[in-house]
Order: structure tokens, then sequence, then C-alpha cells
């Protein structure tokens, strides 16, 4: 597929973030898609393509009146609306449908007309994971991340300042749950969860939603916005057993996904201007750094630490806050998407000035899924 073909020509989140006790799950999808809709100046007649995940897509399309020629409803976890946004380019270029909607809504605060689980039941997880106690993330992420710490000497206020450097992006964006600034102290002193991980070093639980829609890149100057080119991506799979992973101190998800992705994009590290990081919890844009080889091996917490990734530094990182600071209802790949077209678009409330180029990464599961989506603000190649 050619760079910069495919668009996105609308995007948009829930009318409110945070707490939305009055709205259920599938609302917030519809809310988020309606939004989404009228930003790229639609009508729901226009949408022929559907993609979601943690809800049955059929439901989504239904609720909403569509009618959909293509439908995708792949739920790996958070990153899925990343490699949605991957098979939609692919189907759009395939001519299997014109313009697709992709939605996420959660209620992962009020459990509003929630029901099951965000990707599928693992059976081996059922069968040799959870009668040992790993049942849940904050018991799960620990594994790998005690091997890291062993190996590379990574220090509790390294990790701890992840979440301060979040926690200072977070200030700039009036949307974010969580904008006051914390220190390091802060973060270590706060309610231990599971080893090493404290309650600052663990992502928000809220309502919300958000919505993408994708079109051929000559049709871009039929919608309102500034068009935001998908130039490229990737995605991967290791294994949905965390206890599995061929290396603990590395994703071969991501590594396999973010490769990929630059390959696809024709770009270097030094191309990039803007980068999101999936970070349920403080570790992963360690991984992501050094996976994604922007740093080498035990690098990334000095490389954090040292404040490449804070506002001004060499590389913004979450330019949002995060799922740490700004918003997390249980898959926030939605929200990482989001952040990277407002920086294209030239709109984010901690704008980079100049970005031409974000990359966006996402985990699904523990590390057992990837996506990674390379987004530019022109179509030249």
């Amino acid at each position: 597929m050619k760079r910069n073909s495919i668009a996105i020509v609308g995007a948009a989140e829930t009318t409110d973030l945070g707490r939305i006790p009055n709205m259920s799950q599938v609302q917030l999808h519809a809310d988020a898609a309606l939004n989404a809709i009228e930003d790229a100046g639609l009508k729901i007649s226009d949408i022929d393509g559907v993609a979601t995940a943690g809800h049955n897509a059929v439901e989504i399309a239904h609720y909403l009146g569509i009618i959909p020629s293509w439908l995708d409803g792949t739920s790996v976890g958070g990153c899925s609306f990343m490699l949605h946004v991957n098979h939609a380019a692919a189907a759009i270029h395939a001519g299997l449908c014109k313009t697709v909607l992709i939605t996420h809504g959660e209620s992962g605060k009020s459990q509003q007309g929630r029901f099951g689980r965000p990707i599928f039941p693992s059976l081996f997880q059922q069968q040799f994971e959870r009668p040992f106690g790993a049942t849940i993330p904050p018991t799960m992420f620990p594994i790998p991340v005690l091997r890291y710490m062993k190996d590379y000497n990574l220090k509790e206020d390294q990790l701890a300042m992840v979440s301060v450097v979040q926690r200072e992006w977070a200030g700039r964006n009036p949307r974010s749950t969580f904008k006051d600034p914390i220190t390091t102290a802060d973060v270590l002193n706060s309610k231990m969860i599971c080893y090493p991980f404290r309650l600052l070093m663990c992502c928000l639980v809220t309502d919300g939603g958000g919505a993408l829609i994708l079109t051929k890149a000559e049709r871009a100057k039929d919608h309102p916005q500034k068009p935001v080119y998908i130039r490229g991506f990737g995605e991967s799979g290791e294994t949905p057993l965390i206890s599995q992973m061929d290396d603990f101190t590395s994703s071969a998800a991501f590594r396999t996904s973010g490769k990929n992705a630059f390959k696809a994009a024709g770009i270097n590290h030094n191309d990039v201007d803007h980068l999101m990081i999936y970070d349920a919890f403080a570790h992963l844009p360690i991984y992501g750094l050094e996976d994604l080889g922007f740093v080498k091996p035990g690098e990334a917490g000095n490389f954090i630490a040292d404040g490449n990734t804070r506002p001004g530094g060499s590389l913004p990182v979450n330019t949002n806050g995060g799922g740490l600071s700004y918003m997390h209802s249980g898959m926030y790949g939605m929200y990482a998407l989001q952040e990277g077209v407002r920086q294209m678009r030239g709109i984010a409330p901690a704008q980079i000035n100049g970005a031409n180029i974000s990359v966006v990464h996402g985990v699904g599961g523990m590390f057992g899924a990837a996506g990674t989506v390379v987004m530019s603000n022109n179509d030249q190649d």
C-alpha cells in the first residue's frame, strides 16, 4: 500500500471524560462516533465500514443505524484500535469499503451497561497462571518488571519519574483527570499496590471513549478538518501468558510491530517529532522506548529521568498526560491515537511546534499484542 494514501478525516472523544454515570457503554460508543462523524462533516449514512473492540461490532453498527460493507471486531486488548487503523486502511485500499468508523466506548468507572471482558478469555491463562495468583494486571505486570529491574539496575525512583513526567504533560491539558504536579517522593509514598507498583504508577479507571474516521487521502479535501495521513503501521503478538515471554526485559510483539511500522513508513528515529506509548503502568514507556529502538536496552530509565521525554525535552512522549494522568477507561489505545491526531492537526493542548511525524504505539493484554501507527500531517513520501 502506498504511504499516506489513507487519511484520518474525523477524530473525537466522548463529550465528557472521567466519570459518566448517566451513559451506558454503548451510548459512549455512539457519543464518540457521532462527535467524530460531525468532525468529519459526514452523515451516518456515509459510513460503510465499522470496527470496534471490547464490544460486538455488529451491535455498534446496529445501534448507529449502519449496514456496513466491512466489519472488524478484532479485540486483543488496549492496542486493538491501532490494529483497526491497519485493517481499515487495508480494507479501503482493497475497495471493500470507502469510509470506516472505528469506535471505542467503555464505562470503566461507572460500570454502566458494561459486560464481559475487553479481550477474549485465554484458556492458557485459566490453566497455567490464574491458579497461582496472576489474575489481574497489577499482579501480572510485576513479573517481567522485577526481572528488568534486576538485570538493568532500574531504581524505583526512575520508575516513579515516568509518573512525574506524565503529570507534567497532564497539567497542560484541560481535559486531564489529574493536573496537579507530583514529585518522585509523592509517587514512592503512595499506596503500595503490588511491588514495585505503587498507586501513582498505576493507570486511572475512568469512563469515556473515542472514534476515528478513515478514507482515501484523495477524498480528504472533501472534509473540513486537516487530514492526518497514515504513513505506516505494524502489528504483532507474542503470548497471552506473561509468564511465557521469551525475554522478560523486552517484548517481542513491541519489537516486531515497531520495526514493521518504521519500515513501512520509511522513517528512522530521528524523523519522529512526537511519540505516544501506551502507559497503563509506569514501566511501559521504558519498554516502549527500548523495543522501538529509541534507546538501547537498559537505558530508558535514565533517558526519562534526565528529562528527555518531558515538556521541552528532546523526544516529547505521551503529551496528553497518558493513562497515568489523562484518562484510562480500560483500553487506552484510542486515546493515544486521538492525541497523535491532535498533534498532527496542530491543535493539541500541549502542541509540539513543527511536529510532522507522530508514532503511536500500543500494548494489548500483558505484553500479549502490540500495534504501531505512524502518522504524518502531509501527504509527501
